[in-house]
């Protein structure tokens, strides 16, 4: 049987691929056919407008009718490949451009064929000038009386219509031909050989060629005695037809060459059947063994399977699909008994941090060693599953209140903000947690998972490392959200944003000396959006990036408009957000606003977020010092928040630290923030930076900053951000009693010449 289907596989398969190659000829012979009969049809065409030309301009009375006149306007074709010519009506030729083969035409087919015609006529062929095979296109010309007056003949030499043969095509024993009606060959070609004159069967190579699909046939030919699938068509105006054909023995080459190959494989294979069932009866007796083996093995390896499509590989926890299931039946009990439940979302704090600082690998082991501490933080009747990445889901199938699930969260938490130990380093870190409860939150698997991750987005915005239970408010804040963030995408398109900016007085002197610019929404319909709700919507979003160009290039030709009126020649300060600063065109904006405004780089300076020192680092001083390098001050702002170290400012070129707000507003309230902000001023006194104390609002911090040297302030014990008007009020009533005072009222930033 093996053999049976061995051979009887071969032989298919043989037989498939000989009609695979024959169809595909088939095709082929079809897509030539329509190709070569383009070729030609334009070149008929080209052919008759000539014809049809030259009798129009014969007949009109009065007229230049010469063949020259026609050649200088560029009215006929090309006279290296159509040789036109006039014969009157004797046949004598009485004028032509290119090259004729005799002065004497009325003995010619193509003559005497137009006495009692108007249709064209195409001759047969006749040797040219050069010795060439040439066809002759001939028209009759009609006297102004309407007789007979000559014939107008376009010879093209025969070969010029079987120039597109194509071998890789066509192959070496293809055809293209062209036939008359007539039943004569005009022209053809096989591989290099050129031939005309003769007679073709008309009636059978035309068979059906007035169809859409011509009918292919196999036809022997007489003259070299090749059989090719050959089909034709007959041409629209002209008693012409064209004919293409390929060599059936050509074509199977390749299905006889596969056929070889599948026979002696199929020889060999059983030959090799043969020998395997000759060993068989000896390996018999081990099959019993390895069949029970096997079933051990597959048995395994399903249990694998399963487990895997239902466990998270990194950490073993149910993954997310049976975590649905598990809820799903959950819910079923719950309804049944009456009972409550709860479901918690966990996502870790600042994991992206972890990963992008320690690697991978460390981010993998604290993902392994929480689900350990999340799996000892809860009963064995609940259960804790990884949703992907860093968010985990704990499941509270029987709960008396709300409080048991407060108290399981309070317990996962302070689990979590144990120390973890990876790579040798100790580090900490936070979650956190929402929760929803069934059936007051929801009464289905994707209500309350839904509602869990919406607390879960609560607990992050109120700082973190906290539980939330859900609440009907916070579908009110996330539609909210939603409608600022529409509204958000056309308040550009609008022109509803404005800038005010906030100025930076010397601390010595009370004197303005640069500005910050500070955006301003002002919605028809909402009021004044402040910048607290709609800024980090625009960032999450990504709308951060027009708005962010906009606010550059708004405070660039303010600043230049400001000048040009003769006030002070200040600094304007603008914030990049994290987006904005890693955004592939953010270099290319700066330079843009520079450039349109007119405003010189060193009137610019850029704030950025402290933040942004901590994350790629090498591309973040590549950045910067390209900025350095054009001219543009740069600024690290909030200062003292985050992680920033002596060492790492030295390898940043920045101009200014602005002291955080928060530490600021705290000076007072003990002796660690004051000593914090003295430490910041002086460690920027020491790098050369000018240190700008921001969210200053008292004049007992004003006092503590002056009298520890901090060199600019900022903030609401001068004067809130003001619209770009009064703002300019300020400078000038600065500017008038500088100008009393004798003083200079032009600030000019400070640059510093580095080696290089």
């Amino acid at each position: 049987m093996l053999l049976l289907v061995i051979w009887g596989s071969t032989l298919t398969h043989i037989s498939v691929r000989r009609a695979d190659v024959q169809h595909a000829a088939v095709v082929s012979v079809r897509e030539i056919l329509a190709t070569y009969e383009a070729q030609v049809v334009r070149a008929l065409g080209q052919i008759d407008q000539t014809l049809n030309l030259v009798a129009y301009w014969h007949q009109q009375a009065g007229a230049d009718r010469s063949l020259a006149n026609l050649s200088e306007h560029d009215l006929l074709p090309p006279a290296l490949v159509f040789a036109v010519s006039i014969a009157d009506r004797n046949g004598h030729l009485s004028e032509s451009v290119g090259s004729v083969a005799s002065g004497d035409v009325s003995q010619e087919d193509y003559f005497m064929a137009q006495r009692d015609s108007s249709a064209a006529f195409v001759g047969k062929a006749r040797l040219g000038v050069g010795g060439d095979a040439q066809l002759h296109f001939s028209r009759r010309l009609s006297g102004a009386t309407g007789g007979f007056d000559g014939v107008v003949v376009v010879s093209v030499e025969a070969a010029h219509f079987v120039s597109g043969y194509e071998p890789s095509k066509l192959g070496a024993q293809g055809l293209v031909a062209l036939i008359g009606t007539d039943g004569n060959l005009r022209v053809r070609r096989s591989g290099d050989a050129i031939a005309t004159g003769g007679t073709s069967d008309y009636a059978t190579v035309l068979d059906g060629s007035d169809e859409s699909d011509a009918v292919i046939t196999v036809v022997s030919d007489r003259r070299d005695h090749v059989s090719r699938w050959t089909t034709a068509r007959e041409l629209y105006g002209f008693p012409l037809a064209v004919m293409v054909g390929l060599s059936v023995q050509e074509q199977i080459a390749v299905a006889r060459r596969s056929a070889r190959l599948y026979l002696w494989l199929a020889a060999l294979g059983s030959a090799l059947t043969i020998i395997a069932m000759s060993v068989l009866g000896r390996l018999s007796w081990q099959l019993g063994q390895s069949r029970m083996r096997e079933h051990e093995s597959r048995r395994a390896y399903a249990e694998r399977v399963e487990y895997l499509a239902y466990h998270d590989g990194l950490t073993d926890l149910p993954n997310r699909s049976l975590f649905s299931k598990l809820l799903i039946q959950a819910i079923s009990e719950a309804r049944r008994y009456d009972r409550k439940l709860a479901v918690a979302f966990l996502d870790l704090d600042l994991f992206k941090r972890i990963n992008d600082t320690l690697g991978h690998d460390a981010g993998d082991q604290l993902l392994q060693e929480v689900a350990e501490r999340l799996k000892c933080s809860i009963r064995d009747s609940d259960t804790v599953a990884r949703l992907g990445g860093d968010e985990f889901v704990v499941l509270l199938p029987d709960i008396e209140d709300n409080a048991h699930a407060a108290v399981v969260a309070q317990k996962i938490l302070a689990a979590i903000a144990k120390p973890f130990t990876l790579q040798g380093q100790e580090l900490r870190v936070t979650a956190s947690i929402g929760i929803s409860v069934c059936p007051q939150d929801g009464v289905d698997e994707q209500m309350l998972k839904r509602n869990a991750d919406t607390a879960m987005y609560k607990a992050k915005s109120e700082g973190k490392n906290n539980f939330q239970f859900y609440s009907d408010q916070f579908s009110a804040t996330s539609l909210e959200r939603l409608s600022l963030e529409v509204n958000l995408r056309h308040a550009l398109e609008r022109k509803e944003f404005q800038l005010h900016y906030q100025a930076k007085r010397d601390i010595a002197t009370g004197r303005i000396t640069g500005m910050e610019a500070l955006v301003r929404w002002e919605h028809p319909d909402l009021g004044t959006v402040v910048p607290m709700r709609f800024l980090a919507v625009a960032e999450q979003t990504g709308l951060i990036i027009p708005l962010g160009q906009w606010v550059l290039n708004s405070a660039c030709a303010q600043n230049v408009a400001w000048q040009k009126q003769g006030l002070p020649r200040l600094c304007i300060a603008v914030n990049l957000s994290t987006r904005q600063f890693h955004d592939e065109r953010m270099l290319e904006d700066v330079m843009s606003a520079l450039t349109s405004s007119g405003m010189e780089p060193w009137f610019l300076e850029l704030e950025i977020p402290e933040s942004v020192l901590s994350h790629q680092v090498d591309q973040t001083l590549r950045i910067l010092t390209k900025l350095k390098a054009a001219g543009v001050r740069i600024a690290i702002s909030d200062f003292g928040i985050g992680y920033s170290s002596l060492s790492m400012l030295q390898r940043f070129p920045f101009d200014t630290i602005k002291i955080d707000r928060s530490l600021v507003r705290d000076i007072d309230d003990g002796l660690v923030n004051t000593m914090l902000a003295d430490a910041i001023i002086a460690m920027g006194r020491s790098l050369s930076m000018t240190v700008v104390a921001q969210g200053v609002e008292t004049s007992e911090q004003a006092e503590f900053l002056r009298v520890h040297s901090c060199d600019e302030l900022q903030g609401f014990y001068f004067r809130r951000p003001v619209p770009a008007e009064e703002f300019a009020r300020l400078l000038q009533l600065q500017a008038t009693a500088a100008g009393e005072a004798g003083e200079v009222t032009q600030v000019q930033p400070q640059i510093k010449l580095q080696a290089g």
